[in-house]
Order: C-alpha cells, then sequence, then structure tokens
C-alpha cells in the first residue's frame, strides 16, 4: 500500500487520540448522546473514576507518538487494548454511534499489520 495513505493514516489516528483524550480532560467536545441508557450509566460510571482519565492520558501518548512517529509500534501496542474496548463497548451498548470507535479499531489493526516485522520478536 502506498506509504502517503499510511502516513495520512497514522497522522489522522494521532490526531483523533489526542482531539478525544484532550477531551477527557477539558470536555470541549459536546457529550454523547446514548441510544442505550445502559451506555450511558457505564460511561457515566467511568467518567467519575480514574478509568476514563487514565484512558485519556494514553490517548493523548500514543496520539503524540502517532503524530511525531516516535516510537510508532510501541504505541500501536498501547492502544490495542483501549481501541478493542472502544469498539466492544459500541458494539454491545451504543451500536448507533460505533463510527468513530470502528474507525480507530480498524486504523489501529491496520497500523500494526503495517508495522509486524517490529512485533516478530515477541510472537
Amino acid at each position: 500500500m502506498n506509504t502517503k495513505i499510511i502516513l495520512a493514516l497514522r497522522i489522522l489516528l494521532g490526531a483523533l487520540l489526542i482531539i478525544f483524550g484532550s477531551n477527557k480532560f477539558i470536555g470541549f467536545l459536546p457529550d454523547f448522546e446514548f441510544a442505550n441508557p445502559e451506555a450511558g450509566v457505564l460511561f457515566g460510571a467511568l467518567a467519575n473514576s480514574y478509568i476514563l482519565k487514565t484512558v485519556g492520558l494514553i490517548e493523548i501518548l500514543v496520539g503524540l507518538l502517532l503524530v511525531s512517529k516516535k516510537a510508532v509500534p510501541f504505541a500501536l501496542v498501547l492502544m490495542a487494548p483501549i481501541s478493542v474496548n472502544i469498539i466492544l463497548f459500541h458494539a454491545t451498548l451504543d451500536p448507533a454511534n460505533i463510527g468513530p470507535g470502528a474507525f480507530v479499531f480498524l486504523a489501529n489493526a491496520f497500523l500494526i499489520y503495517k508495522n509486524w516485522n517490529a512485533y516478530k520478536s515477541m510472537f
């Protein structure tokens, strides 16, 4: 695949992570409207604990690493469990809003695939 497309995908994913991670601290984006009340309850519980702030911090860190092209394989592995949880949350509790989560998950998985040589020693 064209390296320009991979570059654009890496920067776009990094920028999204910086924006959504920063939003967990500053709250500049409007709140999500969940179709399922259970999704709102779970998200509210996460927001009122340390968990969402930790996820936000990791998203910012990963986003900065992706945008600056520093330790990209490490950043992608760090983001993997978060992207899996994003897609599972939306698939089970909020399918109407799965689009951005699906993009994060698929972009992360694709970039891991494209950087697979960096992970061969782990397997």
